[in-house]
C-alpha cells in the first residue's frame, strides 16, 4: 500500500508538470483528490495494512494529500496570473497618444428660441403653463369654437388616438384648461409639441408652437397690436418693420396674420418671401366671446386676446435656416453652429 502510495505521487507530480491549463489542472485534482479519487481508494483500503503500520500509512496520505493540494493551488495561481498579465497588456493605453477631445453639448436651436421668448414675455407678465399632448377632442376643438361639423377643422390635418382623442394640434388647448380653473387676469403663454399630419421642408409631423393669452377687463386690439410689436421687435431687432393683416381663426374675432419684413433680402423680394419683401410669423386676434362662455367668463366683462406662433418657422428665420427637417436630424455639424 505504501508502494501504491508513492507510484500515486510521483505519477501525479508528473502529470503536473505536463499540465498546462486550468482544466487539465481540476481534472487531475479530482481525479486524485476528490472524493471518488485515487487517494481516497488507497484510504478505504487502509485494513489491509498490518496494524502497527497504520499510522505511519495515514500520515504519508494525509502529507501526499496536503503536498498535492499545494501545488495544484500554486499551479492555478500562476496560471491565473498570466492570464490577468495578458489581459493587462492588451488592455494597456499609449499614454504619449494625444487625447480626444471632450465635445460640448448646446442646447438646441429651437429649445434657444422657445427660451428667448418665455424670457421676452416672462418679462411682460406671462406665465408660461403646460398641458397634456395627448388631448380630448372637446378641448382641442369644441371648446375653441371648432365643433365637430365645423369646416376648420380642415386646417387641422390631426392624428386621431379614438373618436374623441387627440394628439393636439396646436397648445390652445392649455389657455381653456387654465381659464376653466383661474379667473381673470389671466396672462399665460404655453409652449409644447404639437402634431399634424404634415411632411415637407417647411413642415414636420411634430414641431414646437408657443401660444399666449391675455384676458382683463378692457382689454383691445390696440393692447394685443403693442404686446407683439414689442416682442417681435426684441426677437429680430428694432429695425424690424411689421404689419397686421385680416385674417381668421375660429376662436378669436377679429383676427389677424401679423407679417414682418423679409429677415433675407431686407424687404426686397427673394425665393423665401415670394418676391414680397414679407413673411408671415404669426397669427392673433382677439378671443372670441363663444370661448368665453365654454369657460364660463362674461364676455360683456372680459375681453382679451391671443396669439400663436410656430418655435420652428422664428428659429429658421432668425438663423437663415432653409430645411425644418435639420432640426431633426441631430446632425452635430449642424447643431455646433448654434
Amino acid at each position: 500500500m505504501r508502494e501504491e502510495l508513492r507510484a500515486l505521487w510521483e505519477r501525479t507530480l508528473a502529470e503536473l508538470r505536463n499540465a498546462g491549463t486550468e482544466e487539465e489542472l481540476l481534472e487531475i485534482r479530482t481525479r486524485c483528490l476528490g472524493r471518488k479519487g485515487l487517494l481516497t481508494g488507497l484510504l478505504r483500503n487502509v485494513g489491509t495494512v498490518p496494524p502497527e503500520e497504520r499510522p505511519e500509512f495515514g500520515r504519508e496520505c494525509n502529507e501526499v494529500k496536503e503536498d498535492l493540494s499545494a501545488r495544484i493551488d500554486e499551479l492555478l495561481a500562476e496560471l491565473a496570473a498570466a492570464k490577468r498579465e495578458e489581459v493587462l497588456l492588451g488592455e494597456r493605453l499609449d499614454v504619449t497618444l494625444p487625447g480626444r477631445g471632450v465635445r460640448h453639448g448646446r442646447l438646441h436651436p429651437v429649445t434657444q428660441v422657445k427660451e428667448e421668448i418665455c424670457r421676452i414675455f416672462s418679462g411682460l407678465g406671462f406665465s408660461v403653463v403646460e398641458g397634456p399632448e395627448v388631448e380630448l377632442d372637446y378641448y382641442n376643438f369644441e371648446a375653441l369654437n371648432i365643433p365637430k361639423d365645423h369646416p376648420a377643422r380642415e386646417m387641422q390635418d390631426t392624428f386621431y388616438i379614438e373618436d374623441d382623442i387627440v394628439l393636439r394640434t396646436h397648445t390652445s388647448p392649455v389657455q381653456v384648461r387654465i381659464m376653466e380653473k383661474v379667473r381673470p387676469p389671466v396672462r399665460v403663454l404655453s409652449p409644447g409639441r404639437v402634431y399634424r399630419r404634415d411632411s415637407d421642408v417647411s413642415h414636420t409631423p411634430m414641431f414646437h408652437q408657443i401660444e399666449g393669452l391675455l384676458v382683463d377687463r378692457g382689454i383691445t386690439f390696440g393692447d394685443l397690436k403693442g404686446v407683439l410689436t414689442v416682442f417681435l421687435k426684441q426677437v429680430f431687432g428694432e429695425d424690424t418693420a411689421l404689419r397686421f393683416r385680416p385674417s381668421f381663426f375660429p376662436f378669436t374675432e377679429p383676427s389677424a396674420e401679423v407679417d414682418i419684413r423679409c429677415v433675407m433680402c431686407g424687404g426686397r423680394g427673394c425665393r423665401v418671401c415670394g418676391q414680397s419683401g414679407w413673411l408671415e410669423i404669426l397669427g392673433s386676434g382677439m378671443v372670441d366671446p363663444e370661448v368665453f362662455r365654454n369657460v364660463g367668463y362674461d364676455a360683456e366683462e372680459f375681453t382679451g386676446f391671443a396669439f400663436g406662433l410656430g418655435l420652428e418657422r422664428i428659429a429658421m428665420l432668425k438663423f437663415g435656416i432653409s430645411d425644418i427637417r435639420l432640426f431633426f436630424d441631430n446632425e452635430m455639424r449642424f447643431l455646433e453652429q448654434f
